[in-house]
């Protein structure tokens, strides 16, 4: 195996032995393991996920091209089964079952839009979609492949699931700011987006409507909507420097967090390993996501180039927003941190990414 592809293992590996070892402290309460079904369901995860990584570390990238098509009609279908008969827990019908497997298709989503996406703007009639001097034409180049990412994100979106609707959009323009679409055409999509708002929020669901009032001010309600990110940046504000130490944050022991160990584990990384373990995790983060951009410029093929800016954008952007609303900085969506937060689909979805990707570098 070359050089590139040891690091992104390395990091890799050491990304899920730290998921373990914080979502086995945020297993416990007053001390007592009590959550352990959690914690061993996460090491079954993390194994199938690597069994996956495995298999798409060995099968040719460039097979995934007859599949694209297949694929993201098979998330359409699922996705439409989960407003028909999908499990409902917390509110949110995301979950589906199948044959007692269950799995969230929305995970599986964000594979189907990133070869979508990755296929649309490197196809063999590339140079149809152009105008003049590489800048892609508005309905070939910005209004077709919107339409196709935009549909599986109102799918996701009415589940409702607006945090990751919201990664498939993110996606989108991310790619085709990178494959050269004229940014105009982004910039009025975007306003657009803006103006619509009024209209949007009255489609919303109560709890988010007060998620996003919490965001400007988390004291109107602290023991209600407020509660969880209150509590989040106390526990990060309280690791200090160095950290409490492992198993001895009181907001994580005491039971004051919620959902620390899905979209809140970060509050318990910055409690128990303070600044320096937060750090940490952001350094690793950045290598991996610099080494996969750093590939995408490597390499020829226009089909590999896209895939890696697809992945590298969805790893870089689920991070950063699960950070910046664990400290306050954007409002609570429900985006698990990747390769930390429990949750199986998340998990066996994004290490499945990173063995295409390592399969691309040694193709290269």
């Amino acid at each position: 195996m070359r050089r590139a592809d040891r690091v992104t293992v390395i990091i890799i590996v050491l990304l899920s032995l730290f998921s373990l070892v914080v979502l086995y402290s945020g297993c416990h309460q007053k001390g007592e393991f009590v959550r352990k079904a959690i914690f061993f369901n996460e090491l079954i995860w993390i194994f199938i996920g690597l069994l996956f990584a495995l298999a798409f570390y060995k099968i040719d990238y460039r097979k995934l091209w007859d599949f694209v098509w297949i694929l993201y009609g098979f998330v359409i279908f699922s996705l439409i089964l989960v407003l028909l008969f999908g499990r409902t827990k917390l509110g949110a019908q995301r979950w589906l079952e199948l044959w007692g497997f269950i799995f969230q298709p929305s995970q599986l989503g964000k594979l189907a839009v990133i070869l979508v996406l990755s296929r649309y703007f490197s196809q063999k009639s590339f140079y149809e979609l152009n105008i003049f001097q590489n800048r892609f034409s508005l309905a070939k180049g910005f209004i077709i492949p919107l339409s196709i990412t935009l549909l599986i994100s109102f799918l996701v979106a009415i589940q409702p699931d607006l945090g990751t609707a919201l990664i498939y959009i993110f996606m989108f323009l991310f790619l085709a700011i990178f494959v050269g679409v004229r940014f105009k055409y982004i910039l009025y999509f975007l306003v657009l987006i803006l103006a619509s708002s009024p209209f949007f929020w009255s489609f919303l669901r109560g709890y988010q409507k007060d998620r996003l009032l919490v965001f400007l001010n988390p004291n109107r309600d602290p023991l209600g909507a407020g509660y969880t990110i209150i509590q989040s940046k106390i526990a990060i504000g309280s690791g200090q420097f160095t950290g409490k130490g492992w198993l001895a944050g009181t907001q994580n022991q005491l039971n004051f967090l919620t959902e620390r160990h899905t979209d809140f584990i970060f509050s318990t990384i910055g409690e128990e390993w303070g600044f320096i373990g937060s750090i940490v995790l952001i350094v690793l983060f950045y290598i991996l996501v610099k080494r996969i951009v750093k590939l995408s410029g490597q390499i020829h093929d226009p089909f590999a180039k896209n895939l890696c800016m697809c992945i590298a954008s969805l790893i870089f952007v689920q991070f950063f927003i699960n950070i910046a609303m664990t400290i306050g900085f954007m409002p609570v969506v429900g985006l698990p941190l990747p390769f930390i937060s429990y949750g199986g689909s998340s998990l066996v979805s994004f290490l499945l990414l990173i063995g295409i990707v390592l399969n691309i570098s040694k193709s290269t």
